[in-house]
């Protein structure tokens, strides 16, 4: 697969591989595309670096199922976006939306807030709390777990002791 332009893939300082930044990026300004392949909730996949699109998004355009319902999607990343990592208090915003000419969907990366060459790429995503990791962001907001916030009390007993409070509620 090709390099996305202005962006490396490098050890990250947090986890693993990251993307990162080998130009200025704006505020405001598209850091990156992704490319993926479409799935549907029950198709059996790996959807460790997938991202999930709600059917209630209000996308007149969403392809319904054959029973008119608005299904959930995931969108497994197959380029270099894949390497992206979490943090509580990201540089990026991730989008998707369907496309129903070409009837693929359109993923990019948004900064926001201008971001420095050697900086790594960041978004905030979550992951069911049956799934939840460790985050290791080290950022003032960070939450201790990546886990979806509508799932914390679904959280298994063992994962509880990383979940924490944002260090930026705590002081108040």
């Amino acid at each position: 697969m090709p390099p996305l332009p202005g962006l490396i893939v490098a050890r990250s300082s947090i986890h693993g591989y990251g993307l990162i930044a080998a130009r200025r990026f704006a505020e405001g300004e598209i850091v990156t595309y992704g490319d993926g392949v479409l799935y549907k909730e029950d198709d059996d996949f790996v959807d460790s670096h997938a991202l999930v699109l709600p059917g209630d998004n209000g996308d007149p355009s969403w392809p319904a199922d054959e029973d008119g319902e608005l299904p959930n999607f995931y969108y497994d990343l197959v380029d270099q976006t894949r390497w992206i990592n979490h943090s509580c208090d990201p540089n990026t915003d991730v989008d998707a939306r369907w496309d129903p000419e070409a009837r693929i969907v359109r993923t990019w990366w948004t900064a926001l807030r201008d971001i420095e060459p050697g900086e790594e790429i960041f978004y905030h995503y979550a992951f069911c709390a049956a799934v939840a990791e460790p985050c290791n962001c080290g950022t003032d907001e960070c939450n201790g777990l990546i886990i979806d916030p509508d799932e914390v009390d679904e959280l298994p007993e063992a994962l509880r002791v990383h979940l924490r409070t944002p260090a930026a509620s705590r002081a108040s």
